[in-house]
């Protein structure tokens, strides 16, 4: 299907703060250089800010991981899950028409969503709350014909039950997704015929459809309000509760009394005189070359921590062959480090121990790696 941008744009495209904190948070998930890799989930943010994405926020999300617009126009013209025209203030319902659904009644579906929504897809409603298109097969084939609204999935659907779903959310109600026909997953419609032990009183609806009922958010665009705004990794560490202690029998008590008198003596541990903080370290601009000598520069991506942005950033400061990085003193490190994005990878990569070997004509194993994966490429 042909995918174009919409006719009407809007001047210009920003994250929220909250939003900004989050997308700036999800680029650190990746190594330097490698930042192009968050560009789904920044795209789905924007997109879930704003309801759809314009063509000011695909390129505003390519300027800040350092992409060609086009490339980020790549990935958002290519996937259905993002919306490059306005769409429903409340719903954007996704019909699924591929083989199984099509053939138990998809075509009931979007006659519906042409009678209550609008006669053409992606057509906003009277009211503007709602829109519809048909999209490639979503996966839920065992329980077809079905729908993507909002977050979640509505299958086993009918003509009457989808009717009613829009009814429902015209009204504000949140209708409850999943399984429309009584059945608890994508078991048999006559029931089990195997697994017969199995027993789904453990909870109301099946796990996914449970979660969705419980938040009551199935509709819901994420809008930067979400605890935590931060990715797990960049929030503060959780609490634990103490579990609890357990009953330590008579033979556990022995056996634990023979380890400790068969454990050797604890030495004493003498302190390490502490390295100097890096912060402390005067800086001292090391030998910079306006150009690479004669014979061209040094694949510097050949250094374990060094991407095509680091190796960029490096030429640009004026650092184009391994013997440059070989030679630096801890004082040109920090004049260096002071100038890099991520600062401290020097040191964790040992740029300089790869810098000798691969200067004195030798060479590492992720060289050999990279080497191998650029003859595949």
């Amino acid at each position: 299907m042909l995918r174009r941008l919409h006719h009407d744009q809007p001047e210009s495209f920003a994250f929220t703060p909250d939003n900004q904190k989050w997308a700036e948070a999800q680029i650190t998930k990746y190594p330097p250089g490698r930042q192009a890799s968050a560009i789904i989930p920044l795209l789905w943010r924007a997109q879930e800010q704003e309801g759809w994405l314009s063509r000011p926020a695909i390129e505003a999300v390519a300027s800040m991981l350092d992409m060609a617009y086009i490339r980020a126009l790549e990935v958002a013209t290519f996937y259905f899950m993002f919306q490059l025209q306005p769409v429903g203030s409340v719903a954007h319902i996704q019909i699924c028409g591929t083989t199984s659904c099509m053939i138990c009644g998809a075509e009931d579906l979007v006659a519906v969503c042409k009678d209550k929504i609008a006669a053409r897809p992606h057509q906003l409603s009277a009211d503007g709350k709602f829109s519809w298109e048909e999209v490639e097969c979503l996966g839920a084939c065992a329980n077809a014909p079905m729908a993507q609204i909002g977050k979640d999935y509505y299958e086993d659907l009918t003509a009457d039950k989808m009717g009613q779903i829009i009814d429902m959310l015209a009204k504000g109600d949140v209708p409850t997704p999943g399984p429309q026909n009584g059945r608890y997953a994508a078991e048999p419609k006559k029931g089990l015929t195997s697994l017969t032990e199995f027993d789904s009183g453990h909870t109301q609806y099946n796990a996914s459809v449970q979660l969705a009922a419980d938040h009551g958010d199935t509709v819901k665009r994420i809008d930067g309000s979400e605890a935590p705004i931060l990715a797990p990794w960049g929030a503060a560490a959780p609490t634990f509760t103490e579990a609890p202690k357990r009953e330590t029998s008579a033979a556990q008590k022995a056996e634990a009394a023979t380890e400790k008198k068969q454990a050797k003596p604890a030495t004493k541990s003498v302190d390490k005189p502490k390295a100097k903080p890096a912060a402390e370290i005067a800086e001292s601009e090391p030998a910079l070359l306006s150009e690479a000598r004669e014979g061209g520069a040094d694949d510097l991506k050949l250094l374990k921590g060094v991407g095509p942005g680091l190796e960029k950033t490096l030429n640009e400061l004026g650092f184009f062959h391994f013997d440059q990085i070989a030679d630096w003193t801890p004082e040109q490190v920090a004049w260096v480090d002071a100038r890099l994005k991520f600062k401290g990878r020097i040191e964790r990569d040992d740029w300089i121990g790869q810098a000798k070997i691969l200067a004195s004509g030798g060479t590492t194993e992720f060289a050999n790696r990279s080497k191998s994966g650029n003859k595949k490429t």
